[in-house]
């Protein structure tokens, strides 16, 4: 007579490493699924690039005595500008859905009930936004860098380090507007209001108050200051507000920490 041994295996506990993962791939998957900010933020940053090259290519073709080559250099500065307002429009569009998106459908309160902790519930939200816009964003630059390059004729052409700089200050840029959004959201917990707010903020009154030299030294602590001191230089003539690169770099650090903090600790006590 024999006997056989089973031995059960303990089962498998979760650890950080198994459930963070799935939390961001789950609030990933809720804005994939928004295709009306997919395809708004598709709009913002791809179609008008592939537009703008096009019909600099058309215009050029069509009188090239009047009209220079659709690449180069001038042409890449004036992408660029553009750029970077549609892909802070679109960060903004994406870190309002992230803040508010549960609450003002309902599933907040689902959430919680589960026994999720809440500051990783908010934590996810981050790598999970970014991993939905930067690729986007990223797009709509290689649109603008192979065109500026390719088309560039007779024009100087940038150079791989330059476009690479370029690259860089365009997803740090989007990052911070994407994080701004997604604070403000989860304090108003309101998509709408935090998108007009952050908008007008960022896109209206900055610019004027960083033209105001009356302000003096109250204008470093602009994000628009910060973000454009830090720009490569071959991109822009110069910077509005002198400032240092280290009190460049403490600035952006302050509009990514609080905005993460203050919106952690309004989810960890927002009422169910």
């Amino acid at each position: 007579m024999s006997t056989t041994t089973i031995t059960a295996a303990p089962p498998r506990t979760r650890t950080r490493g198994h459930w963070r993962p799935r939390l961001v791939s789950a609030e990933l998957l809720k804005l994939r699924k928004r295709r009306g900010l997919v395809i708004s933020a598709l709009a913002l940053t791809i179609l008008p690039m592939v537009i703008a090259y096009t019909v600099l290519l058309i215009v050029h073709a069509a009188n090239p005595a009047k009209h220079g080559p659709a690449g180069g250099l001038s042409n890449l500065s004036g992408s660029m500008d553009v750029l970077t307002t549609l892909s802070t429009v679109a960060a903004i569009l994406v870190g309002a859905t992230l803040g508010a998106g549960d609450l003002g459908s309902g599933v907040f309160r689902e959430l919680v009930i589960t026994g999720r902790s809440r500051i990783a519930l908010f934590a996810a939200r981050v790598p999970a936004g970014l991993g939905l816009l930067l690729p986007i964003v990223g797009a709509g630059f290689a649109v603008t860098a192979t065109a500026s390059t390719v088309f560039a004729g007779s024009l100087e052409a940038p150079s791989a380090s330059l476009l690479v700089e370029s690259a860089l200050w365009l997803g740090l840029v989007t990052a911070v507007s994407l994080v701004l959004a997604l604070g403000v959201s989860s304090v108003l917990g309101s998509r709408g209001t935090t998108i007009g707010i952050v908008l007008g903020w960022q896109l209206v009154l900055t610019p004027v108050l960083v033209q105001i030299k009356a302000l003096g030294s109250l204008r470093d602590g602009l994000l628009g200051a910060a973000t454009y001191r830090i720009a490569p230089a071959a991109l822009f003539d110069g910077t509005v507000v002198p400032m240092s690169l280290s009190a460049a770099a403490l600035v952006l650090l302050a509009w990514t920490a609080i905005p993460l903090a203050v919106g952690a600790w309004r989810t960890y006590t927002r009422d169910a």
